[in-house]
């Protein structure tokens, strides 16, 4: 498997420098400064990897070039987007990168309502609180017809979070579900984002389910002559927010997906702490029955509660069995080897990582994104790899 390691560009508090000195071999980035929706224009892709080549890393993945809006509902100036879609990947498959990361969550992209979780050991992680996040839709954001989303027992919980909750907690609790997280498609004020659920709302699961088949069979013709592996990410915790239709949340979901665009430039980006926070997507046999379209990984661990919460837990010390899954995926690279496969190796990163030490109140740090909590992530995960190939070959 590739070593990969996210990077949000020259602003980015870890330096390339850093991430080569974490043992990583590839970078997973994107040119967050292009508006979504417009062209990623070859100069500035050009431009960006030359400065990753120079520390001498590989811009392995795009992560992500984001859809607009009007492409997942297919209204307003939708097929200008797609078309600029077209060109970007014209563009990266030009520059020689042929692996893209996406999604289509409507709405908000990756949700938490906690960045700043402390753990027992005094280091911090992202939590996602049912209670909490029902109690910002209920009573802070108000939706309509809110109460059909929540059981009896989060009603009565989310309401008395709602009335122990200071003015600073509200405030910081909306700014961290509608704002907009790193690597996120964009930010919504209250009214605005009241808007853009009932859209989605009114489109339902089959219609969007329908938009997104829709655009793929729009751009694969134009992958499949670049060269260019489409794999989509899944939804971010994987069931409904806001009464919102999610499409990308099960291994169903991801079967009827690849069954109705078979091409090869259609894949998936297989997140294990996403599909993980669902105790009924097994990650292990997904990885098996989907393996010859996985193009990414992001290796992430959590713990799930019964109402749907959860937090990012050690890389190793979560729910998801971590080291099934890395077994099936180098199965996996050992079956493309033997069928003499042209597909790169499988990039994976660690995904998010804990704060810790004296990151712990430094500003301007990615929540999730700290370089101390992935760096112990991935020689976590390193060690993984190696023990599972030493026993392998030595079966």
């Amino acid at each position: 498997m590739k070593e990969t390691w996210r990077w949000f560009g020259p602003n980015d508090t870890v330096s390339l420098e850093q991430i080569a000195q974490a043992g990583a071999t590839g970078v997973v980035t994107a040119l967050h400064d292009i508006p979504t929706g417009e062209v990623w224009p070859l100069k500035a892709i050009l431009e960006r990897k030359a400065l990753i080549e120079a520390q001498g890393l590989e811009w392995s993945v795009v992560e992500s070039v984001p859809l607009h809006n009007d492409i997942k509902t297919r209204s307003g100036d939708f097929e200008r987007h797609i078309d600029n879609y077209r060109e970007t990947l014209t563009n990266l498959a030009a520059a020689g990168i042929h692996d893209v990361c996406y999604n289509f969550m409507p709405v908000v992209d990756w949700t938490r309502t906690n960045l700043d979780y402390e753990l027992a050991n005094g280091s911090r992680a992202l939590r996602f609180e049912m209670a909490d996040f029902a109690a910002y839709d209920l009573h802070i954001l108000q939706r309509r017809d809110a109460e059909a989303s929540y059981t009896a027992d989060i009603l009565k919980r989310a309401e008395q979070r709602f009335r122990a909750m200071s003015d600073a907690e509200k405030v910081q609790l909306e700014k961290n579900i509608i704002a907009g997280l790193p690597g996120g498609e964009g930010s919504y004020d209250r009214a605005g984002i009241r808007v853009a659920i009932e859209q989605f709302i009114a489109l339902g699961e089959d219609g969007m389910r329908a938009n997104l088949i829709q655009f793929l069979k729009d751009v694969t013709p134009t992958a499949e002559a670049a060269g260019v592996r489409l794999a989509i990410h899944p939804d971010d915790p994987p069931f409904s927010l806001f009464g919102l239709p999610r499409v990308v949340s099960t291994a169903a979901d991801a079967r009827a997906l690849l069954d109705a665009v078979p091409s090869e430039a259609n894949g998936l980006t297989l997140c294990a702490g996403s599909y993980g926070a669902r105790a009924d997507n097994d990650l292990v046999a997904m990885a098996r029955e989907f393996g010859s379209r996985i193009y990414f990984v992001h290796l992430r661990n959590i713990r799930r509660e019964a109402d749907g919460s959860f937090y990012e837990s050690d890389h190793l010390g979560g729910d998801n069995d971590m080291v099934g899954l890395i077994r099936a995926l180098l199965e996996e690279e050992r079956r493309r080897r033997k069928n003499h496969s042209q597909l790169p190796e499988i990039a994976m990163r660690p995904d998010h990582g804990h704060l810790m030490a004296e990151e712990i109140g430094r500003p301007g740090i990615n929540p999730g994104y700290s370089y101390g909590g992935r760096m112990k992530g991935l020689a976590e995960l390193r060690g993984v790899i190696h023990a599972l190939k030493y026993v392998d070959t030595a079966a």
